[in-house]
């Protein structure tokens, strides 16, 4: 009898046990729930807390509260210039109508799937209308408004709100960009070119003008010096002449011997024929330069 009505406790316990699994159910912060009650909605539920359901016919679907990302793989556009971009986007947005989310898409993976596919067509749309200076000037933010505002016009259907669409990066294809590299190289090596040969024009000419100024200035300095040479000549004439009129016999004798340094002390054993009564050695007989054995 005991044991029956023991094996009833347990039986009853477990039960209810059962029964309060099935009827109670957490709301975290960060999540809102949608009450269904065979498939028919019959509570959205945003607070946290313990909740409370009827057991077995209803059953909770959960949905994120919180601001969630999507980040689709690059999208390669066309500008209006017709240059071709690879653009990265990234998208924020928020589920405000849970029941229309859950009619629409049904989860978080069928959003992410259907948004993904409306921004890069907006992509495409909207960067079409504008050229490449555009996307990379101070532009873009109107451009990633203009954007954002056409995601969430097609989104707002979906119970979702797209609170931001940003443009990370917008670069050219590879292959555009190696093209681009190689013409700006090649532009910059003519530059390069350009500036050696106004360089090298611009020597020459410094030194042709150095060459001339060295000319003129050497020509100066020998005019210069001529001239000085001229005057001293004049002023050695001058004074032979003074004073050859002062004393012609000293300045006679001077002379000579002079001359007889010139002629005789150079060392190199030179050989000369001259007679002994020639006018040349006059001051060997006599020092006044008359004939030998003259007082």
């Amino acid at each position: 009898m005991k044991t029956n009505v023991l094996t009833a406790i347990v039986v009853v316990v477990l039960g209810l046990l059962v029964v309060a699994s099935s009827a109670l159910f957490t709301v975290n912060q960060t999540q809102q729930v949608l009450v269904l009650q065979l498939g028919e909605l019959k509570r959205v539920i945003k607070e946290p807390g313990l909740k409370v359901k009827l057991p077995f016919i209803q059953n909770v679907v959960y949905l994120d509260n919180r601001v969630l990302d999507l980040d689709p793989p690059p999208e390669e556009v066309i500008a209006s210039d017709q240059k071709r971009l690879v653009v990265d986007a990234i998208a924020r947005y928020r589920i405000t109508d849970p029941l229309k989310f859950f009619q629409t898409v049904g989860n978080e993976q069928g959003m992410q799937a259907r948004l993904e596919r409306v921004v890069n067509g907006t992509l495409r749309n909207v960067i079409g209308n504008y050229t490449l200076l555009d996307v990379l000037s101070d532009r873009r933010a109107a451009i990633m408004t203009e954007i954002k505002g056409q995601v969430n016009g097609e989104m707002a259907s979906f119970g979702i709100d797209v609170i931001d669409v940003r443009i990370r990066r917008a670069d050219l294809p590879q292959a555009n960009s190696e093209a681009i590299f190689q013409r700006m190289r090649s532009e910059r090596d003519r530059e390069a070119k350009q500036a050696r040969a106004e360089g090298a024009e611009i020597a020459q000419r410094i030194r042709a003008r150095a060459d001339r100024e060295r000319t003129v200035i050497t020509a100066e300095a020998q005019k210069t010096s001529q001239i000085v040479r001229g005057e001293g000549d004049a002023q050695s004439v001058k004074i032979y002449a003074d004073a050859f009129g002062r004393d012609p016999q000293f300045f006679a004798f001077y002379r000579t011997m002079e001359a007889y340094k010139k002629a005789l002390g150079n060392g190199d054993n030179t050989s000369m024929v001259l007679s002994p009564d020639s006018e040349f050695f006059r001051y060997f007989g006599s020092s006044d330069g008359g004939p030998a054995g003259r007082r």
